[in-house]
């Protein structure tokens, strides 16, 4: 009878904490993906380093600061919103988290966007440059969630469409980098 008791408990625990971790919801995805161009890192640095000027990205057609005059340089203070080169010109408002110039690298997180647009939350970013033998790599590191925080999510909010759409952004602006000053092989 003790034996029955204590495998009726076992049970029972393993299923009460099964049932938990099917209610957990999403954890938290991660990508990263990096070129190197045929140019110095502080050519590159140049035209990707400042917070206030996304104009090197092909998905980007405006970038303006809040309030508008402020600095682009103050983690904590420095927000900016991209306005997309998409139909109905979608906004993306991004506030820099910390900048390192000599190190060639800032972070940043998105604080407001509408998951149609980037089916994502909470997300965080690093863009930074570094030298690779005289020649630029640049690497475009992210985390977030899904734009779906429970389970079960639709489609266009799934694990899926949020990789896809971080990683389609970094495609685009590497790529187009690329074009810009050429590639190592």
């Amino acid at each position: 009878m003790r034996t029955t008791t204590i495998l009726a408990g076992a049970l029972g625990a393993v299923l009460a904490l099964t049932g938990a971790a099917a209610a957990h919801g999403p954890s938290r995805l991660k990508t990263e993906q990096t070129v190197l161009l045929d140019a110095t890192p502080a050519e590159v640095w140049e035209v990707i380093g400042r917070f206030d000027d996304m104009s090197w990205h092909p998905a980007v057609a405006e970038t303006a600061m809040l309030p508008e005059g402020s600095p682009a340089d103050v983690p904590d203070e420095s927000t900016r919103v991209l306005t997309l080169a998409a139909e109905g010109a979608p906004t993306m408002t991004e506030e820099l988290m910390g900048i390192d110039n000599e190190k060639m690298s800032y972070r940043y997180m998105i604080t407001e966007v509408d998951t149609a647009v980037l089916p994502v939350t909470n997300y965080s970013s690093t863009l930074s440059v570094t030298d690779v033998e005289g020649k630029a790599e640049v690497l475009w590191r992210g985390g977030f969630y899904r734009g779906f925080p429970n389970n079960d999510p639709p489609a266009e909010l799934n694990d899926d469409a949020a990789m896809a759409g971080v990683d389609g952004i970094y495609t685009a602006g590497l790529e187009a980098l690329a074009e810009r000053f050429g590639t190592v092989e």
